[in-house]
């Protein structure tokens, strides 16, 4: 396949990316007005992330179980063109059950809002089928070298759905109009905001799927490619994903009981809840430590799991898209919680945000994830060095720019110190970029780092720097997800593909790390709930030194 060929097939596969970015950002302001429609808890609505990142996990080790049955790799059966299609398909079912789920919902209809969880749940097993097959398939479409580069620049794509998904959603729900949050539960309650333009923009993003999915259907650029690796079974492994599975269910479905009928949430009860969360992050913990260590000691059936490097990646998979998605969807009730009805400030000492006020700073959250991955993928361009100097400095800002200029197509004007903050922190990040020479070790050790020291001034400070120093998070996640990728399937041979699965089932972190917080903020309070950020980017900080001793023991280069 010729070069221009390989660019035409990207340039088509890399519009997954960006409906990913769309909808994941999406749910970050869709989460408060949950909270506020439904008037759920802080825990509650975070199931909104439970429902979408959870079916990640499900879909994937779905399709793990499947081909251990038949002994074949399923997706390898189809290709990757029709696994994306499949994949589009699928989540069009779930973008279209949204309208029928919400029809005649009123506020406080509790019912109702876990028949949306159910829809959103759809939309992540397609998701989930389509990276599973895109990850790859971007790897395949050129020199493997080069592969982490193309997933940068996919990964930018990806950023700029983030970016807009806020913006977007914000528009259509909210309108532009800047009311404070008693008269939003005030129009609610008039009807004057409903549901219905859930529903429609829902099923738009439906019509979107079925689009996309014709564009794959009839692409005569984008080869039909099929991964050339036999499928290995590892039945140890299976089984032990399945037990957290049961586990994770058992834990939520109880936690799930508990909110039925007339129940009072007593401080007993709220404790109770709060410890079986923890009982299913330890257990995702255990089940890593247990295939580590019994795969050292005999590594037949645990496939791809008998290398250190894949476990401790997955834990890292799971802790790293727990942290990127937890910071922002706990943050709207971080700008919105009224600490002082006097002064109608929020914990962090600022102006209340009422759910169309924070949309913006969500959107600027996640656009720092896209300036990050914009810097990523300079070298899939191949510039000069001293040419490349010049990008790391200027691109960051282009890309600050466009999140700028997007908000102010929407309306949102941020104010000259809020440009300064959020400049200072993209100012940071091209130094992270600069000591990390393109090494995904230092970048990792770098930006894990970074992102324990922000979240930390976020915690013990207030104001615009606390408010900054947690959106920074976004900068700092931006470039680790094809860094961890790339350092847990170096060296797996033959289980590279079985690797890469189990990889893609840790995406779950974002289906258990945002619930818990949200509860931690429900027992404590909103702010302190960020110590869960804090430990996440601890183990990343722990898995970038830890991982580059395993490979340089097995003299794997990365």
């Amino acid at each position: 396949m010729a070069n221009q060929n390989n660019k035409s097939a990207l340039t088509t596969l890399v519009t997954v990316f960006f409906f990913w970015g769309f909808i994941a950002a999406s749910n970050s302001v869709f989460i408060p007005f949950c909270k506020t429609y439904f008037e759920i808890d802080q825990f509650q609505s975070q199931l909104v992330e439970f429902a979408f990142y959870g079916a990640y996990f499900i879909g994937a080790l779905s399709l793990f179980i499947i081909s251990s049955s038949i002994k074949k790799d399923i997706i390898n059966s189809w290709g990757y063109k029709k696994g994306i299609i499949y994949g589009l398909l699928l989540s069009a079912v779930g973008a279209f059950i949204m309208y029928p789920a919400t029809a005649g919902a009123v506020q406080g209809d509790t019912n109702v809002f876990y028949f949306v969880l159910v829809a959103l749940f759809i939309v992540g097993l397609g998701f989930s089928l389509q990276q599973t097959t895109a990850n790859p398939f971007a790897i395949a479409l050129g020199d493997p070298e080069t592969g982490s580069h193309r997933l940068n620049l996919a990964g930018g794509v990806n950023s700029l759905g983030t970016t807009i998904g806020p913006i977007v959603v914000a528009l259509v729900i909210f309108g532009t109009s800047s009311v404070s949050p008693e008269e939003l539960v005030r129009m609610i309650k008039n009807n004057e905001i409903t549901l219905s333009t859930v529903q429609f923009l829902y099923l738009g993003v439906g019509v979107l799927f079925l689009l996309a999915a014709a564009l794959f259907h009839f692409s005569k650029k984008l080869p039909a490619l099929k991964s050339e690796t036999v499928f290995e079974p590892a039945n140890k492994a299976r089984n032990l994903l399945i037990i957290l599975t049961v586990v994770i269910l058992g834990c939520f479905g109880y936690i799930f009981s508990t909110y039925s009928g007339d129940a009072v949430a007593t401080d007993s009860l709220e404790k109770t809840r709060l410890i079986l969360l923890f009982i299913a992050l330890l257990a995702v913990v255990s089940t890593i430590v247990i295939a580590n260590t019994s795969a050292s000691k005999k590594a037949e059936g645990w496939g791809a799991m008998k290398y250190p490097q894949l476990v401790l990646g997955m834990l890292a998979i799971f802790t790293y898209v727990g942290v990127e998605v937890t910071i922002g969807s706990n943050l709207g009730e971080l700008l919105k919680q009224v600490a002082d009805k006097a002064a109608n400030l929020n914990p962090l000492g600022l102006p209340v945000l009422n759910d169309a006020g924070i949309a913006p700073f969500i959107s600027l959250y996640w656009g720092g994830l896209m300036i990050g991955r914009w810097v990523g993928a300079i070298t899939v361009f191949n510039p000069s060095k001293g040419l490349k100097k010049w990008l790391l400095i200027l691109v960051p800002y282009v890309a600050f720019g466009v999140v700028l200029l997007l908000n102010g197509i929407a309306g949102k004007t941020f104010s000259t110190n809020e440009i300064l903050f959020f400049g200072i922190c993209v100012a940071v990040q091209i130094g992270g970029f600069f000591l990390a020479k393109d090494n995904p070790v230092k970048t990792l050790q770098i930006f894990a780092f970074l992102g324990v020291l922000a979240m930390l001034v976020g915690l013990f400070t207030t104001g615009n720097v606390a408010l900054f120093a947690f959106l920074s998070g976004g900068l700092f996640c931006s470039i680790m997800w094809p860094c961890i990728f790339t350092l847990s399937i170096a060296g797996l041979g033959k289980y590279t593909s079985q690797g890469s699965a189990f990889l893609v089932m840790m995406i779950l972190g974002g289906a258990i790390i945002p619930p818990l917080q949200g509860k931690l903020a429900d027992v404590f309070s909103i702010q302190s709930s960020y110590w869960m950020a804090v430990a996440c980017f601890g183990y990343l900080l722990f898995y970038a030194f830890r991982t580059k001793t395993v490979l340089d023991k097995q003299g794997v280069t990365y």
